[in-house]
């Protein structure tokens, strides 16, 4: 069941329409302050960032997709080989599936394809409320040799698959137990809805070191799980909830505020291209992941995937040079992005 599960979520994303309705990011309301005199040659400006002791060449993260098919290790290899090839971090999908059947765990191995870059492990925090512990985070981590475990949290998603995990109570104890135990850095991570402030606070507190936010406005889980539905009543429930979440500029800023100015906040949810990862790190954001352009990007060629993050990355570059920032930091602390009335 869970492979197939993983199998029909490849396929719905790259087939069904599986965004937001209304609902968007919030970061078409921002825009840039135009400098006309930047006092910067473009060839100048830095996008590197430092990142889990590790130095990436630009502030980008392949969120975490798939794991546990052949087709998904196929797209895991192409994305790790173009992670390594620019300097940029990379997630996997939940590993579960391959926690309960070792077979399936080559899908999620491409530390040989990115001997040196940040590769992020990642379970489903409810898990723990499911007969998993600190063994299986740390066999997660191990299976991919990870810098890091993302332990990420879909409350809706599982709330309308017909074979969710829907047990969320005392959650928080055992994430912060795993934080406070874990040898590796963890990361806490929405997957499509967003941390409201408060939430975000209680998982600093847990002890998270970084928290990707994951907003609305880009794919909706639920729209994923309404094409999965078995059922008519399935079916019109997931449906419902389309436009449901926190727009990823909302959720940055209240990561920011919940975990103050040195906390390291993720923003994903909804970006497209390098102008929209520069908005979000000018609002606090301190690097930007993006899921849907690269799967696209993957099922066609490494060269695809090559093209797309240096697209994206040039994108960034002229936007900090549009603005006179010439390294992420100055991007992070400029005032030329501004709310449109």
């Amino acid at each position: 069941m869970s492979e197939q599960r993983k199998a029909d979520h490849i396929r719905i994303n790259l087939e069904e329409d599986v965004n937001f309705r209304t609902l968007t990011t919030g970061l078409e309301h921002y825009h840039f302050l135009h400098q006309a005199l930047p006092e910067l040659n473009l060839a100048e400006v830095d996008t590197s960032i430092s990142f889990l002791g590790k130095t990436l060449q630009a502030p980008l993260l392949i969120s975490s997709m798939t794991g546990g098919t052949e087709q998904a290790a196929q797209i895991n290899r192409t994305l790790a080989a173009a992670a390594e090839a620019t300097g940029i971090a990379m997630g996997v999908g939940s590993q579960r599936p391959a926690l309960e059947d070792s077979s399936l765990a080559a899908s999620f191995q491409v530390r040989q394809q990115a001997p040196t870059t940040v590769l992020l492990a990642n379970l489903g925090a409810v898990q723990l409320n499911y007969g998993y512990g600190l063994d299986h985070c740390g066999r997660a981590v191990d299976m991919i040799e990870a810098d890091a475990l993302i332990l990420h949290f879909n409350v809706l998603q599982e709330a309308v698959q017909p074979e969710g995990d829907t047990n969320f109570r005392g959650l928080l104890a055992k994430v912060e137990q795993v934080c406070r135990t874990l040898p590796v850095p963890v990361i806490a991570k929405e997957v499509g809805w967003g941390f409201a402030e408060d939430t975000a606070r209680r998982l600093i507190e847990a002890g998270v070191t970084a928290i990707d936010v994951a907003g609305a406005g880009g794919t909706s889980w639920s729209q994923v799980e309404m094409y999965r539905a078995k059922t008519e009543v399935q079916r019109r429930v997931a449906a419902t909830f389309v436009d449901w979440g926190i727009p990823t500029s909302e959720a940055i800023q209240a990561a920011r505020q919940a975990g103050g100015a040195n906390f390291p906040v993720i923003a994903s949810g909804g970006l497209r291209d390098g102008l929209d990862v520069a908005k979000c790190i000018a609002l606090g954001a301190n690097m930007g992941g993006m899921a849907g352009p690269f799967l696209k990007a993957a099922v066609k060629s490494l060269d695809a995937v090559l093209e797309q993050i240096q697209i994206t990355q040039t994108e960034l570059r002229v936007a900090m040079f549009g603005v006179g920032a010439a390294t992420i930091e100055a991007l992070q602390n400029t005032d030329r992005l501004k709310k449109r009335r």
